[in-house]
């Protein structure tokens, strides 16, 4: 008796509720169990999950020896055994399913489902030929079931992914289910396709649950339509039956068509026709709403596509009905009323329920969703995420609404697969609640940490719903005339903290102040703002938005065609929020031109102009102010802020890919070398002949919006002028030329850096060619001829230039490659900048420069495939790191995966470096450490405002791939 007493505890110490029966049930069972009970130590009912596990050993003992061999397939079958009775149940009965488990993802489940009653998957209409079908179908979607529920148990799959899984399965079903009951009714004059509604529709189906749908057909050509509807209602009813039939599996689940036109009183299938004349004259508002969610689902996918693509338009103009807004909440009190008493219990019809979420989310998508098309998503979390984008709802509020509803969603799962059951009433029973807080991920008390985390997130939901769903919207506070009292100071700055602005008072008093008296300006700004403060919202940045907005406002609100502009051309207005809320670079280059709004209203007004027409412009500028060089260069300086501008704008919009912006800012950094060195010769009147060798990012036509210019300076005497005299007019010429380009003024200065020169700071600054070459004969080391493969002629004497770049070829080109040793020695020096450049305290895992799979990583694979095989291959001879790589792909000598990665890593590392100078409004080359920086620069990328960690995620993601790929390439590991 101590024995078995001292088992018990042993039991409960692993976490069992009752030890001692625990004990009896291993020491009777005939299996050796003991070295598996540690396994069952973290699972959600380890008493259910122990006695599923003897009566699966005793139906097929080999599954002990699997378990024992596989720790993946031990940890999914733990888990769904610790959770679902059910399951458990099925797979004693289907032992052989077991290995389902095993496999990390299954095929098509449509296909699956179709051989599973004898269909061809790839047939027009598959009709089944298993001779007991409905067995076969629920046996086969169990086992998928099965395998879903083990993802989703060990956090494998997401609730999207869950979702998004059960829904496309229950289409399959039901395609498989059609199939069966094709083989009962002859329907080969139809088409019939079936419409998903509900959560089967939006992709958000339960593990158990009602499939709402609706049917359409058409007759085939020549068919009469009355026999072919007859036919097609024929098909749908036994359709239903396929999946409603208890069979010695069960029943899969009910079919509901309740939601078709005229509900259960109308036709059970209707043609397109007839289903769009109802919808136009008879539907009732609801009715809109359900089709919300409307998807083909199975039969004919064209006819179903045709059927939501028609009722779509319908569905987004619902709105504009009278009493719509009041008819659906009507119809939401309406369904509170009839909640029983256990309404505090319901996740779903309750307080704080599921339906709060879903029929706020699906009001404001009405409201808003017909003018605005990025609101028009079936799927709950999906469009929660579009209203918040949009700024219809604040974003705390919203990740408010989304994770109450996905800690709803989990726990209506758990509830369903413990006994497959369709149920939406939290149990009182403590045993019930242990195992849904255990399968939650809560251990230390699990009863009380579950009751306190859903009626938390039940409450906040119900405050959230009252907030969207009852109290109207607040009137815009720029459309409030100073006599209507309607919005008080406080209601304004409440409306304002709802679009998500961190300072609502600071941001009232710029609209006072844009709004304030009589005047045609502020009239203007009184329409225009109720607009802008959503477009605001929708940045990263709204406070800086409007501050901005402000500020140019000042500028220009008295020029008549500026607020004009706004008022009639939306797409001006809708890109200058966007880029006063993404870009404090672009603001500060926009409050010094103001007029450069102008070029907001087109995609063609922000493309990339050729360097022709802007060397053209340069070159006049400098001409007019012949004799003062200083206020030449300051135009030319002025037109080069404009083009940044341009170019930042596009780049924010996502009108240009990095590789385009990098050419850009090169061919304008080209442009102002060559208008400030035209002024700078005509200053000096310099006897020499001069030319600007490019460098680096310059070089490679890749720089940033913080990129210097890298440059070397190359000069030859004029006929009859002496070497000394020359030389002093060439350094008259460069140093002019560094003050005019550096001059205190509004527009971001090209700093000149001339340091990758020969003997660097110590040499001279400007040489001629015999100079160069003799230099690089005698001294040069392999970095230098490293450090040329990025040499281009940039600005000056063509003729010079291109003898400088004739002479760099032979260096940097050589014939034969590189020796060994050499390549040795430019692998040491990576190494050691490896380890001596990087900032004291910085990440290096986010360093886009020096870190691992940064830049530095991704170009110096690139050089030395080029100073290893470019004097054999002409293709590999380019300044540019993408182009060196995609020619080394093409001649086989780097694996076009490898290119890839690498490619993809360098473009990434090189977004984010210009994002951080766009954003921050100066350079940096590190992803910010703090969240609210990073926030803005995802966003800036393209994420959703709760994207910060995707971001981060991706970026160490590519990042951390293309090290292996450069270990491997460039160090030969």
């Amino acid at each position: 008796m101590p024995r078995i007493e001292s088992t018990a505890a042993r039991f409960a110490k692993l976490g069992f509720a009752d030890g001692a029966r625990a004990a009896q049930l291993v020491r009777q069972s005939p299996a050796d169990l003991d070295d598996l009970l540690d396994g069952l130590v973290d699972v959600a009912d380890p008493d259910l999950a122990l006695a599923s596990l003897i009566r699966l050993a005793e139906r097929e003992p080999s599954v002990l020896d699997a378990v024992r061999r596989d720790a993946e397939l031990r940890t999914r079958l733990f888990a769904v055994l610790g959770v679902s009775a059910a399951l458990g149940e099925h797979l004693v009965r289907h032992p052989g399913q077991v290995r389902l488990l095993a496999e990390p993802h299954l095929g098509e489940a449509r296909a699956e489902l179709l051989v599973a009653v004898g269909a061809e998957p790839g047939g027009d209409e598959p009709r089944a030929t298993h001779p007991d079908p409905l067995v076969a179908l629920r046996v086969a979607y169990r086992g998928r079931l099965l395998h879903l529920a083990a993802r989703d148990l060990t956090g494998h799959a997401s609730l999207s992914e869950v979702t998004s899984e059960l829904s496309d399965l229950a289409g399959a079903a039901l395609e498989a289910a059609l199939a069966v009951a094709r083989t009962e009714v002859d329907a080969t004059d139809v088409h019939l396709a079936v419409i998903g509604m509900g959560k089967c529709g939006a992709r958000e189906l339960n593990y158990i649950s009602d499939v709402d749908v609706i049917f359409v057909a058409e007759p085939r050509d020549g068919a009469d339509e009355d026999k072919a509807l007859r036919a097609a209602t024929r098909l749908a009813q036994a359709m239903m039956r396929v999946c409603t039939t208890t069979t010695s599996e069960g029943a899969l689940w009910e079919v509901d068509a309740g939601l078709r036109p005229e509900g259960r009183s109308g036709p059970l299938v209707r043609t397109l026709a007839s289903h769009l004349a109802y919808y136009r004259r008879w539907a009732k508002t609801w009715e809109f709403q359900a089709l919300l969610k409307a998807r083909p689902v199975a039969g004919d996918l064209d006819l179903g596509a045709a059927y939501v693509e028609a009722v779509n338009e319908l569905v987004w103009s619902a709105a504009a009905r009278e009493e719509f807004v009041e008819d659906v909440q009507a119809m939401r009190r309406r369904v509170e009323a009839h909640v029983r008493a256990e309404g505090e219990r319901q996740l779903k019809l309750g307080p704080g329920g599921l339906r709060d979420i879903e029929f706020a989310v699906q009001l404001l998508q009405l409201v808003h969703g017909r003018l605005d098309p990025l609101l028009r998503r079936r799927a709950t979390l999906a469009a929660l995420a579009a209203l918040s984008r949009g700024g219809y709802v604040a974003r705390d509020d919203a990740r408010s609404l989304a994770e109450a509803y996905t800690f709803l969603r989990q726990v209506e799962h758990l509830l369903q697969l413990h006994r497959l059951r369709r149920t939406h009433l939290v149990p009182t029973d403590e045993d019930d609640l242990r195992r849904l807080g255990r399968a939650l991920g809560m251990q230390t008390d699990p009863v009380r940490e579950f009751t306190a985390r859903w009626r938390r997130h039940a409450r906040e939901a119900r405050r959230l719903h009252e907030k969207l769903f009852y109290r109207p919207l607040l009137q815009a506070v720029a459309r409030l005339p100073e006599s209507e009292a309607r919005l008080s100071p406080k209601a304004a700055e409440a409306r304002l903290e709802a679009l998500g602005y961190a300072d609502p008072a600071g941001a009232l008093r710029h609209l006072a102040n844009l709004t304030a008296g009589v005047s045609r300006r502020a009239a203007i700004q009184r329409t225009l703002l109720p607009v802008m403060l959503g477009w605001f919202a929708d940045t990263p940045d709204p406070d800086a938005a409007l501050l901005g907005f402000r500020q140019v406002s000042d500028k220009l609100g008295s020029t008549p065609w500026y607020l004009r502009l706004l008022r009639d051309e939306t797409a001006v207005a809708a890109r200058m929020a966007r880029v006063l809320g993404t870009s404090r670079y672009a603001t500060g280059l926009l409050m010094h031109a103001p007029e450069a709004v102008a070029m907001l209203g087109s995609d063609d007004e922000l493309a990339v102009r050729s360097p022709e027409s802007l060397l053209g412009e340069a070159s006049a500028a400098v001409a007019r102010h012949a004799g003062d060089p200083e206020t030449a260069v300051t135009a030319v300086r002025a037109l080069r802020r404009r083009e940044l501008f341009r170019t930042a704008v596009a780049d924010i919009h996502g009108l240009i890919d990095i590789e385009t912006v990098g050419t850009a800012l090169s061919r304008l950094n080209d442009v102002t070398l060559q208008a400030a060195l035209d002024a700078a010769l005509g200053s000096v009147s310099a006897p020499v002949s001069f030319a600007i060798i490019s460098m680096g990012r310059l070089g490679g036509m890749e720089c940033s919006y913080a990129s210097d210019a890298d440059v070397m300076f190359v000069h030859a005497p004029r006929p009859g002028v002496g070497e000394r005299e020359a030389t002093d007019a060439a350094y008259a010429v460069a140093n002019e030329l560094r003050r005019l380009l550096t001059l205190p003024a509004p527009d971001p200065p090209l700093v000149i850096d001339p340091d990758l020169r020969p003997e660097g700071r110590q040499g001279p600054l400007v040489r001629t060619l015999a100079s160069y070459r003799a230099y690089y004969a005698r001294w040069s080391s392999h970095w230098e001829s490293q450090a040329l493969l990025r040499a281009r002629f940039s600005a000056g004497d063509p003729e010079l230039g291109e003898a400088f770049i004739a002479m760099a070829d032979e260096l940097r080109y050589p014939s034969g490659g590189l020796p060994d040793e050499a390549v040795t020695e430019i692998r040491r020096l990576k190494a050691r900048m490896e380890a001596e450049r990087l900032p004291r305290g910085a990440d290096p895992a986010l360093h886009t420069k020096l870190g691992p799979g940064g830049l530095s990583d991704v170009e110096w694979v690139a050089q030395l495939l080029q100073l290893r095989h470019a004097g054999e291959v002409p293709s590999l001879r380019t300044t540019r790191t993408l182009d060196a790589l995609r020619a080394a792909a093409a001649e086989e000598l780097l694996d076009p995966a490898d290119e890839e990665v690498l490619a993809e890593a360098w473009r990434f590392a090189s977004r984010v470096r210009d994002a951080i100078m766009l954003v921050k409004g100066r350079p940096g080359d590190s992803v910010p450490r703090e969240v609210g920086e990073r926030r803005l620069i995802a966003r800036a990328l393209g994420y959703p405002p709760d994207g910060s960690e995707d971001f981060l995620d991706d970026y160490r993601r590519v990042t951390r791939r293309a090290r292996r790929v450069v270990e491997r390439v460039f160090y030969g590991d």
